[in-house]
């Protein structure tokens, strides 16, 4: 059983003379909350059709599950829950009865399946009243439930917070938490604001204009993010002992190419480049770096040529 949920490669989606997606991939695993990061009209939308079987590719491949055989894919799909743009609901209908319906509709088995799913999105509560009457709030977790209605393996959401209030948010974060911790569930979930996805996504990926910018984990994000002493000596090792012994931390890293991001004594510059420098070590660099989740993204999207 292969450990990868969903790999593109070189994924490509034209209309006429627009790109909308170029030579995209992307590789999500088991388990992980993938957020899918990037402006209105970056492609987000466009390779969740693709994957959901809404929108064929121009080139590339898609592979899910293991499969990417165009038969196989097709009954691939089937395993998977998704919101795109906003979910169909019937307003002068109950929360049961827009279940009972979209059950019918997908060939689901067994009516027990539209109260396990109202219990699971907080709905259970809600009897006759009808959703033309329910909170956008409450209208997102019925379109999540009609998603989860056949107890999908891998849930896809396109921008699933908008227009909710902050209560909402929090609301439908903490539930797909829930969902990812307790059934396994393995998500990606597209958004235009990364400080939104920061509390919930295990890993990323950057898009704009079409292309993947950068995959990256959650862990990697926070220590490009994380603000840090930027430290360039002539000779790293030595000054790597001189920050243990002389200025008592191990809160930093040694990088490939020599620097040293030093997370301490942001506020005591002065005392890192005395220690350094009574040590004899030449000082090349010393700088505080580290950005702000938007700023990062505003760097990533504005240094690569694309605005």
């Amino acid at each position: 059983m292969s450990d990868i949920i969903l790999r593109t490669n070189k994924l490509t989606k034209k209309y006429k003379n627009d790109v909308a997606l170029e030579n995209v991939n992307i590789t999500i695993e088991k388990g992980a909350i993938y957020g899918f990061i990037g402006q209105n009209g970056a492609g987000k939308s466009t390779l969740l059709r693709l994957v959901t079987g809404l929108a064929f590719p121009t080139s590339g491949s898609i592979e899910l599950f293991g499969n990417d055989h165009p038969n196989e894919l097709t009954e691939s799909q089937k395993r998977i829950g998704a919101i795109i743009e906003n979910p169909a609901l019937f307003p002068d209908m109950s929360a049961y009865e827009n279940l009972a319906v979209h059950r019918l509709q997908k060939g689901i088995p067994g009516k027990e399946s539209i109260q396990k799913t109202l219990d699971l999105v907080g709905l259970a509560n809600t009897g006759k009243k009808k959703t033309k009457n329910f909170s956008l709030g409450m209208k997102q977790r019925l379109g999540l439930g009609i998603a989860l209605l056949s107890d999908p393996e891998f849930l896809i959401l396109d921008e699933p917070t908008n227009g909710l209030d902050p209560t909402g948010i929090v609301e439908l974060r903490e539930l797909i938490k829930k969902l990812n911790r307790e059934k396994g569930l393995t998500v990606l979930i597209s958004s235009h604001i990364l400080s939104e996805l920061h509390q919930l996504a295990t890993s990323y990926g950057i898009i704009h204009k079409g292309e993947l910018l950068e995959e990256l984990t959650s862990k990697q994000l926070d220590e490009k993010c994380r603000q840090h002493l930027q430290i360039k000596v002539d000779q790293p090792s030595k000054a790597a002992i001189v920050l243990e012994d002389t200025l008592s931390t191990t809160d930093f890293e040694v990088m490939p190419d020599g620097t040293i991001k030093l997370y301490s004594y942001l506020d005591d510059v002065r005392a890192v480049s005395s220690a350094l420098t009574m040590k004899g070590l030449l000082i090349e660099h010393l700088s505080q770096n580290g950005d702000s989740l938007e700023s990062y993204f505003s760097k990533l999207i504005g240094g690569q040529g694309h605005e």
